[in-house]
């Protein structure tokens, strides 16, 4: 029966650190940047987009899709970004053991 207790001890502490780790991740910031650093996209570990900076130097209305553009990719690398620091930080909360989707963040 301790050794029931011990793992239910265990389990308790592994769901304490995890939501430490959701409240640190919803202040963790990764930037995504885009050509060359003309477009960033700031995001948080959660992956919401918390700033946008855009060069001047792309303001002009012939360079539209090119902006657009930019704007995806600097998107989708602060998200890549975000998701790398998340795995990372599950890592170490866990200790390297696998958690199958939807039990994690």
């Amino acid at each position: 029966m301790k050794n029931m207790f011990d793992i239910m001890k265990q389990a308790q502490q592994l769901q304490s650190r995890m939501q430490d780790l959701q409240t640190e991740l919803e202040t963790a910031e990764v930037e995504g940047r885009a050509g060359g650093g003309l477009v960033a996209v700031t995001m948080s570990g959660k992956g919401e987009v918390k700033k946008v900076s855009i060069d001047p130097s792309l303001m002009k209305e012939d360079e539209r899709e090119v902006l657009e553009d930019l704007m995806v990719a600097a998107c989708a690398d602060a998200k890549t970004k975000a998701e790398a620091m998340a795995a990372e930080k599950m890592k170490a909360v866990t200790g390297g053991l696998p958690i199958p989707p939807g039990l994690g963040l």
